[in-house]
């Protein structure tokens, strides 16, 4: 099953500095119907304008993915951690019994992210914070797996979550498959360019949920950048 969320349908924030979608329910745009996807609990699609940026604020209890898609995030927590986080990198915190961060956006051009909460299989433990580079050629034609639960995937950041996050970059015509399996949650978006997910078709932005469906088969229409994440 494949369900299309237009982004022009997507809940929506403007608060001046910061624009955001909403791909679940979020802040004030509150939709009981729509609060997940398996353990998949957030997805915004964040502008934030320059010099500017989220102040110092606590999270406990949940897996936050960070995936830059222009310009760059500056990270800092009440663990000493600091990080400038650029487009083509990830960064991952994992807040577990709680842990306090500011992200600003400290460049002279919009800084443009995909941020994803998703549960974890445990509450509490030492909250934690990384980031890795996953350069665009490194995933060009395949998915990579850049965040995971899972031990096997030695080069992606850790998670605490029976969840698996994988990009990839595909040319026009190209086709890149992942084995999702019918018990399993996907969720994907396109950060540019139009694709077609199991003979959908989705525009930039757009969300795509998918379930019961054995895997994933991505053929893109343009080139693109697109994001998936496999959640129990």
């Amino acid at each position: 099953m494949i369900e299309l969320r237009p982004f022009n349908k997507l809940g929506s924030a403007n608060h001046g500095w910061l624009k955001a979608k909403h791909h679940f329910s979020f802040g004030s745009h509150y939709d009981p119907n729509n609060m997940n996807h398996g353990s998949l609990r957030v997805w915004n699609d964040d502008e934030i304008a320059p010099n500017t940026g989220f102040p110092a604020h606590p999270h406990a209890n949940m897996e936050i993915i960070t995936f830059v898609r222009e310009g760059a995030i500056t990270h800092q927590d009440s663990l000493g951690n600091k990080g400038r986080t650029e487009a083509g990198d990830v960064q991952v915190m994992s807040a577990g019994s709680g842990i306090r961060h500011s992200e600003y956006n400290l460049e002279p051009v919009t800084t443009k992210i995909f941020q994803i909460w998703i549960e974890p299989t445990q509450e509490g433990g030492q909250p934690c914070w990384g980031a890795k580079p996953f350069p665009k050629a490194d995933r060009s034609g395949k998915f990579v797996t850049i965040a995971s639960g899972f031990r096997a995937d030695n080069d992606a950041l850790p998670i605490r979550a029976d969840a698996r996050v994988l990009a990839t970059t595909l040319k026009a015509g190209e086709t890149a498959e992942y084995a999702l399996g019918e018990t399993r949650y996907g969720y994907l978006v396109p950060a540019a360019g139009r694709i077609e997910v199991n003979g959908v078709r989705a525009n930039a932005r757009d969300g795509v949920a998918v379930q019961k469906e054995a895997s994933v088969k991505v053929t893109a229409l343009e080139d693109t950048e697109l994001v998936l994440v496999d959640a129990a």
